[in-house]
């Protein structure tokens, strides 16, 4: 596409320079080169776009410098922006292919228009699913017995649903993805651990995407829920009867243990963990690796373990760092005594 094309994507403020210039590609600032293109939105990177190689540049409305050999196109958020223009650039969209492999073993019992649904090579679906139009069960997924899946969702190869899962509308499910397997609950009883029945169910709400190889496990009793548009990551564990609110984000290698509520618009970073029974509220960030051992009621960043606010546990590593030459001037004084 050419700059003046890319420009009118991406709701830029005003024309930029070089109108004709032709785009074939896209890359990080680092990576990009001749009529490639790629945004800046941190300052962080400041130093990256200085050095770039790429013929134009998605920049701030409020970004005053100029690069050598760089359009710069003046939008309001450069990283949507970016993600709107390469939407030019990527294949056509999924388009439906409706209608059942000769592999894939579908129950008698199962209710779906076969003219409305597409079910791959080697799916299984069992007695008294429901599948919604327009939903794909990809290759190799098992859809077990009582579940439901709404419309116009995506499970991605090797998928498993245990019985009685329940899934809104499009919903996304990555490859590997387990839902409803047993909660881990045992009872410690004359010197053996003796199974708790795990009788509730997993139901996952609408436009909730899962990544590759996560596990979300069936409730003790009632449910576990994902709820409306919460997105998450790869290989993470939820546990029984977690709730995990409206549009949150769980990074990977996450693991929250049962009983968990986590309030709506929070944001849990990588290899976090949280232990069971804890409330989370709304708008928390959990920062990387941290580890949540109470309840964090109030909004804000949280980091360290266990868990504390930012700032604080910022000022604790700032203290723990000075440590080493307070050991050497103690050494020094009693040296001189």
């Amino acid at each position: 596409m050419t700059l003046a094309e890319l420009a009118a994507l991406a709701g830029a403020a005003g024309p930029p320079d070089g109108e004709a210039l032709v785009l074939r590609g896209f890359a990080g600032l680092k990576e990009a080169g001749p009529g490639e293109f790629s945004f800046f939105g941190n300052e962080r990177y400041l130093p990256e776009l200085r050095r770039t190689r790429a013929s134009a540049v998605l920049v701030p409305l409020d970004f005053a410098e100029s690069v050598a050999g760089v359009a710069l196109v003046r939008v309001a958020n450069p990283s949507a922006a970016f993600a709107e223009v390469v939407k030019a650039f990527l294949p056509p969209p999924r388009v439906l292919s409706p209608g059942v492999h000769a592999s894939a073993v579908v129950d008698p019992s199962a209710v779906l228009d076969r003219s409305k649904v597409c079910i791959k090579a080697g799916a299984i679906v069992e007695a008294g699913v429901v599948i919604g139009d327009g939903s794909e069960i990809g290759a190799g997924c098992f859809v077990g017995e009582g579940s439901r899946i709404g419309r116009d969702c995506l499970l991605h190869p090797r998928v498993t649903l245990y019985r009685d899962t329940v899934l809104g509308d499009r919903v996304r499910l990555h490859a590997g993805v387990v839902l409803g397997a047993d909660g881990f609950g045992y009872e410690f009883v004359e010197g053996r651990h003796c199974k708790i029945d795990q009788v509730g169910m997993v139901q996952v709400d609408d436009d909730v995407e899962v990544g590759a190889n996560t596990t979300i496990d069936r409730a003790r009793f009632g449910r576990t829920w994902i709820r409306e548009g919460a997105k998450i990551d790869n290989q993470v564990q939820i546990g029984h009867n977690v709730v995990i609110g409206r549009h949150c984000v769980v990074v990977a290698q996450v693991g929250i243990a049962g009983s968990t509520q986590v309030g709506d618009y929070t944001v849990i970073a990588a290899q976090a963990g949280l232990a069971g029974h804890l409330e989370i509220g709304p708008q928390v960030v959990i920062g990387a690796r941290a580890g949540v051992t109470k309840s964090l009621v109030a909004k804000g960043h949280y980091m360290g373990f266990p868990a504390a606010p930012a700032a604080e546990v910022r000022k604790q590593w700032v203290h723990i760092r000075k440590i080493g030459g307070l050991l050497q001037r103690v050494a020094s004084l009693e040296k001189q005594g």
